[in-house]
């Protein structure tokens, strides 16, 4: 997985503030009984509600990585119809397919 320029960037000039973010992912990721493959589709619904480009194309390359398939990524897109309204959907599904598309 590529991890975007920015984070690298951030992770040489204050890598404190990288370390305790990572720690904090990993407790997060512990504090529960959710397994790898549910955290990642969980991250990846949160990531499209909030309107999150880069997140959502980041959680979708780890939901991959944690053994989901695009069909069930596309399903989490689809999902969000109800609530967030088609456009947002058809955007969510974009994403996703920007990221299954090259895999």
């Amino acid at each position: 997985m590529s991890i975007p320029k920015p984070y690298m960037q951030m992770k040489e000039t204050r890598p404190e503030l990288v370390e305790s973010y990572e720690a904090l992912v990993g407790h997060c990721a512990k504090a529960g009984p959710l397994d790898a493959k549910m955290i990642a589709l969980c991250k990846l619904a949160t990531s499209m509600a909030a309107g999150l480009e880069g997140a959502a194309h980041s959680h979708t390359r780890k939901a991959l990585e944690a053994g989901c398939t695009p069909a069930e990524l596309e399903h989490v897109a689809l999902l969000g119809t109800p609530t967030l309204g088609f456009p947002a959907m058809m955007r969510n599904r974009s994403w996703v397919r920007d990221v299954t598309e090259k895999a």
